[in-house]
């Protein structure tokens, strides 16, 4: 399949992940299409979007290549010089100084709906094909490439396709990958809160019986009252608790979390609704079958409670990109299946180690069993104390 006119890749999704990936493989002069049931909403400043990402310094970096980072600074981003972890249980914290690391910031706190509005405004000139709205129906592999039927009648032939659609992808289950999920029996509630106390432009994530609970920092306009104290919150808690919690009266919630953080910043007050979301482990047996290539959520969802979601998708972009550019500069084919293979066992081998990281460090803490709970707070505190793992371990978190 090489004809004229066919495309170099053809994208399912338009969030964060998907539309990123559309950006980059355009900017590195390929022919890309994009293909999103819904075009998104613009973002607006007075209606804050409640999903938000701890966004780390490799992926702005990444955007930044992109010119769509500074549009996002300026927009409404949140540094965070510090994160604040410890256990109910007891022992000392584990802390992060931007200071003792030498860094600026640790990150920034985004909103989802932002970041894809700022990449969409970007894929037109870039030179992106877009069908919105648009739902592939179809795939048909061979061995040079895909062609793919959309709902409007159309068909799109590419050498690749790209599912970034989410963790209920279509195009996965079209390629015939399976993806175990594995429920946690918990679910992420997530609000805005005003703290009592400052929030010192620090993250705060103190683990519970139930599961973890997050403070975001989040930032406010000049002249907002609640500047330096307005967060989102991120709180695992039991299925059944968690339909509690968000129908319970805001000032029954807002007990019941300082209550979690154990008075550290204070009393709460809402400023938003209460969502909630279920949480579960999501990994595909495959990367790429054929022609076809996961990304993000399609590829791998995670236990929330590192803040990596977004950070794990927008790596797999980042390692999609110096495949082409490694391709490019040897001048060998970027779409070759053992370099699109070499790719997918990188990703795989990767995004597993960390949900599962994840998963262990979940089941460690969220539980009130004498032996961990005596062990675990003591952990925290002794790796805070060595600044090479601490370090060691921000690195890690944020791909520098």
């Amino acid at each position: 399949m090489s004809r004229r006119g066919q495309l170099d890749v053809v994208v399912a999704g338009g969030g964060v992940v998907g539309a990123a990936a559309a950006l980059v493989l355009a900017r590195e002069g390929l022919q890309v299409a994009l293909v999103e049931a819904r075009r998104p909403a613009p973002w607006r400043r007075d209606d804050p979007d409640l999903r938000v990402y701890a966004f780390a310094p490799d992926n702005a970096a990444l955007l930044d290549g992109l010119d769509a980072w500074t549009p996002v600074l300026a927009a409404r981003a949140q540094p965070y010089r510090g994160m604040r972890v410890w256990d109910a249980g007891g022992g000392d914290p584990l802390v992060f100084d931007a200071d003792a690391l030498g860094q600026r910031q640790l990150g920034w706190i985004v909103e989802n709906g932002l970041l894809v509005d700022v990449l969409w405004q970007r894929l037109a000139a870039a030179g992106v094909r877009m069908h919105c709205p648009a739902r592939i129906a179809s795939l048909q592999q061979e061995e040079g490439g895909v062609r793919v039927g959309l709902d409007d009648g159309s068909t799109l032939e590419a050498r690749l396709a790209i599912a970034a659609d989410g963790g209920a992808s279509a195009l996965r289950e079209m390629a015939g990958i399976a993806a175990p999920r594995h429920a946690y029996g918990q679910q992420g509630v997530v609000a805005f809160v005003a703290s009592e106390h400052a929030h010192q432009a620090t993250c705060w994530q103190r683990f519970l019986p139930t599961g973890p609970v997050a403070f975001l920092p989040f930032a406010t306009d000049d002249g907002d009252p609640r500047a330096g104290r307005l967060g989102s919150i991120v709180w695992t808690l039991p299925d059944a608790e968690a339909t509690r919690l968000i129908d319970a009266a805001p000032e029954v919630f807002a007990r019941a979390l300082a209550q979690a953080f154990g008075g550290e910043l204070g009393g709460f007050a809402l400023q938003s609704p209460r969502v909630g979301f279920p949480l579960l482990r999501q990994l595909a047996d495959d990367y790429v079958a054929g022609r076809v290539l996961l990304l993000g959520d399609a590829a791998h969802r995670v236990h929330p409670l590192a803040g990596q979601g977004v950070n794990l998708g927008l790596r797999d972009v980042a390692a999609l990109q110096a495949l082409v550019r490694q391709a490019r500069a040897n001048a060998s084919d970027w779409a070759s299946p053992a370099r699109l293979a070499r790719w997918a066992r990188t990703r795989k081998s990767e995004n597993a180690v960390n949900a599962h990281a994840f998963e262990a460090i979940n089941r460690a803490y969220s539980n009130d069993a004498l032996l961990p709970t005596l062990l675990r707070g003591h952990a925290l505190g002794i790796a805070g104390k060595l600044p090479p793992l601490a370090r060691a371990l921000w690195r890690h978190a944020a791909g520098v």
